[in-house]
C-alpha cells in the first residue's frame, strides 16, 4: 500500500480506466514552495522539495533498501528518526528538528504510518515505533478510521486509504487492528470496508473497488484506495513476500448483511483491479489540463503489488510487462517512485536489478546517501521469468468524478514524487 503516502498536491477529477481518481480545491492547497531551489537535507533521498513528502519518499526508499538486502545509510535512517514529532506522530516534512513540531506543521497519518513500515523493517527502532503506534490509537476517528491530518486545517474525515495504509502500519508494528476500537466501538475494518462498492454497483465492473470518501453519498471506484485497501485487508503492506501459488484474481462474492471479513474483501477489490488492468495492462487518469486519460504509472505499480500480495501474479503480469517498458522516466531520480517499483519487482519475484534495462536499486540508492552494502542475512529473490512473458503528503486518491465534485488530495500510499 500507497500506498497509496506523503504527499499532497492538487490535480484535476480523474477517471481512472474503469473508475475514477481524485481531485482538489485550489483554495485549500498547501503553500507553494519558495521560487529558490530547495535546501535538501544530506540524509534525505531526492533532490525534490521535501516539503510535502520528504517523510514518505524516505520511508519507501529505505523499506525498498531493506526490502531487496540493502543496508541504507545510517545518516539516511537517522533523518527519517529525526523527523518524528514528541507526539509520536510524523509530519510531512520539517526543516528544523531542533524545535518540536507546533501547530503549523502539517501532521501526517499517511507520512507516520510509512514511517512505521520502514522502520519495523529495519529493526532497532522499536521505542519510535511504539510512539508511532500510539499516536496513530489515538487519532483514530469514531467511525474506526482515520484521515490523512487527524484534527488539522486539513481534516476531511476518515478516507479509505489513509484509514487502508494506517492498518498495514499496526499489522507491521505486531497489532491487531480488528481488536483495536475507536471510542465509539467501530474497528479499523468496519471503516475501512464501508468504502468498499458492493455487489449491486453498477456498472458491475466496479463491483469490488474501494472509493476514497463518497462523493454526493455516492461511492466512486478509485484504484488507488482499492490497491491500499487490498494489502490492508490481506494483513500486508506493500513489502510484499514473493508468493508461492499463483491463481486467477475473479470478481468478488457477496458477504452476508453486515459481515466484516477483510481477506474476502480484499480478494474482491482484486478481482476489481485485474479486470481494469486488462485492456491496456495500465491505469489511466485525468491529469490537470489534459483532454484524455493517460496511464497512471503509480497507481499501476501499486496495483501490481496489490494482486502479487492477493496471489494473483499472472493477473498482474501484463501490467508489469507495462511498468519495465515505461516506467524509466517517470521513476527518474524520483526515490518514492523507484521505491514503488523495487518493491512491485520484489512482490511478482522479478529482479529489480534488471528491470526493463534499469537498475532500479543502483538508480534509487544514487538518490541519497550511499547504502552501508549490501545485507548478508537477506534472501536473494529468484527473478520469475514467466511472469515476464505475461506480465508533506502525497497523493491519495479523492473519490470525485469528472464535472461530479471536487476534493483534497492528501495522501499518505505515494504521489508527488512519482508524477
Amino acid at each position: 500500500m500507497n500506498v497509496r503516502r506523503s504527499a499532497a498536491a492538487l490535480a484535476a477529477s480523474a477517471v481512472l480506466c474503469v473508475g475514477v481518481a481524485p481531485a482538489a480545491l485550489a483554495d485549500t492547497a498547501p503553500p507553494a514552495s519558495p521560487s529558490a531551489p530547495p535546501v535538501i537535507p544530506s540524509g534525505l533521498y531526492g533532490k525534490d522539495d521535501p516539503a510535502y513528502d520528504g517523510v514518505w519518499r524516505q520511508s519507501f526508499a529505505l523499506l525498498a533498501q531493506d526490502t531487496v538486502g540493502v543496508k541504507p545509510a545510517a545518516q539516511a535512517v537517522d533523518w527519517l528518526v529525526g523527523q518524528q514529532c514528541a507526539n509520536g506522530s510524523f509530519p510531512a516534512f520539517r526543516a528544523d528538528t531542533t524545535k518540536d513540531c507546533d501547530a503549523t506543521a502539517y501532521i501526517d497519518s499517511n507520512a507516520t504510518a510509512a514511517a512505521v513500515q520502514a522502520l519495523t523493517a529495519l529493526g532497532g527502532h522499536g521505542e519510535s515505533v511504539k510512539k508511532a503506534v500510539a499516536w496513530l490509537k489515538s487519532v483514530q476517528n469514531e467511525d474506526g478510521g482515520w484521515g490523512s491530518n487527524p484534527g488539522g486545517a486539513m481534516d476531511m474525515g476518515t478516507d479509505a486509504n489513509s484509514t487502508a495504509i494506517v492498518i498495514s502500519a499496526l499489522t507491521a508494528a505486531g497489532e491487531k487492528p480488528a481488536e483495536i476500537k475507536s471510542k465509539a466501538g467501530k474497528t479499523p475494518y468496519e471503516a475501512l470496508l464501508s468504502f468498499q462498492l458492493g455487489c449491486a454497483a453498477e456498472p458491475a465492473t466496479d463491483r469490488g473497488a474501494f472509493a476514497f470518501q463518497p462523493v454526493d453519498g455516492k461511492l466512486l471506484a478509485n484504484g488507488d484506495a482499492t490497491a491500499a485497501a487490498t494489502l490492508a485487508g490481506l494483513g500486508t503492506g506493500s513489502a510484499v513476500v514473493p508468493s508461492g501459488t499463483d491463481t486467477p484474481a475473479a470478481a468478488p462474492t457477496c458477504p452476508a448483511a453486515g459481515s466484516v471479513d477483510p481477506a474476502a474483501a480484499a480478494q474482491g477489490a482484486a478481482g476489481y483491479l485485474a479486470e481494469a488492468l486488462k485492456k491496456d495492462g495500465h491505469l489511466t487518469a485525468v491529469t490537470p489540463g489534459a483532454d484524455q486519460p493517460t496511464p497512471d504509472t503509480g497507481n499501476t505499480a501499486d496495483a501490481v503489488i496489490a494482486l502479487a500480495a492477493a496471489g494473483h501474479k499472472q493477473s498482474a503480469a501484463g501490467a508489469l510487462v507495462w511498468l519495465k517498458a515505461n516506467s524509466a522516466e517517470w521513476s527518474k531520480g524520483k526515490p518514492a517512485a523507484l521505491g514503488t517499483l523495487i518493491l512491485a519487482a520484489h512482490a511478482t519475484g522479478t529482479d529489480p536489478k534488471s528491470f526493463g534495462g534499469t537498475d532500479l536499486v543502483a538508480a534509487l540508492n544514487a538518490t541519497g546517501p550511499a547504502p552501508q552494502g549490501a545485507d548478508t542475512n537477506a534472501t536473494p529473490v529468484k527473478d520469475d521469468e514467466s511472469s515476464d512473458g505475461q506480465n508533506l503528503w502525497w497523493i491519495i486518491g479523492a473519490g470525485g468524478a469528472a464535472g461530479v465534485g471536487i476534493g483534497i488530495l492528501l495522501s499518505g500510499r505515494r504521489k508527488k514524487n512519482q508524477l
